[in-house]
């Protein structure tokens, strides 16, 4: 069983592990509890969606470079929210970015800049304190 956290950072591949160490230091500083998993949507889609349905974080942050399926996979099978990491893999990380903002209706993803998993974890952060006056980002 998955230990309880606020965060879960999901990479499609170990070569996305430098953005989600930025995502995990942010979070750190925040005293936000955080896992990463490496799980491709398209190499592994069975325990990708295994895990979806048995995660407790309260919300996703996915990091994706190429196609960057794995922010709107997350999306459509969970009603938390997701936060969409392009990265620069190919085309300065253009086609990243376009395919994690062009999710269809239905299916939101939010999605921060190319690389910047720093403000990936500042979004989380701010979903998971909204409306909590405490909460200083």
């Amino acid at each position: 069983m998955e230990r309880m956290v606020d965060v879960a950072i999901v990479v499609g591949s170990e070569s996305d592990k430098p953005i989600a160490e930025k995502s995990a230091k942010t979070l750190e500083k925040l005293n936000l509890t955080y896992e990463v998993k490496v799980l491709s949507a398209h190499r592994n889609p069975k325990e990708l969606e295994e895990y979806i349905g048995k995660c407790d974080a309260k919300v996703f942050i996915a990091i994706a470079g190429l196609s960057a399926h794995l922010p709107g996979f997350i999306a459509s099978r969970t009603d938390k929210p997701v936060i969409g990491v392009p990265v620069n893999v190919k085309l300065g990380g253009l086609d990243a970015l376009l395919s994690i903002v062009q999710m269809p209706k239905g299916v939101p993803v939010a999605c921060v800049g190319i690389d910047n998993g720093e403000n990936a974890a500042l979004l989380a952060a701010r979903i998971l304190f909204l409306g909590k006056k405490e909460a200083k980002t």
